[in-house]
């Protein structure tokens, strides 16, 4: 009966392939990835009207320790100087 159904319903398979509405890691708060990961922080970029984009800043371990005890200001002019910068999106049902 499972195959006939997929075929019924196919956006069942695709919620059980990505468990997409699946928090993940449980409680953990997101919102403040300096308590998951050194030399964090969250940042939110308008994108549109109504719509508003959750972005971690992380920067390179070497300038981890120049980093200790910064605020928002510090991490945004940190993008400005020549590092490269690697943007990873990634999101599921409770985290977007």
């Amino acid at each position: 009966s499972v195959p006939f159904l997929i075929r019924l319903f196919p956006v069942v398979l695709t919620k059980f392939v990505f468990l997409n509405f699946l928090p993940f890691p449980f409680f953990v708060d997101l919102r403040r990835p300096e308590l998951l990961l050194n030399n964090t922080i969250s940042l939110y970029l308008p994108t549109e009207p109504g719509v508003t984009v959750g972005v971690w800043h992380t920067v390179p371990g070497s300038r981890g320790a120049e980093a200790q005890g910064k605020d928002q200001r510090w991490y945004e002019e940190a993008l400005g100087d020549a590092s490269p910068v690697i943007i990873y999106l990634h999101g599921n049902g409770g985290t977007r």
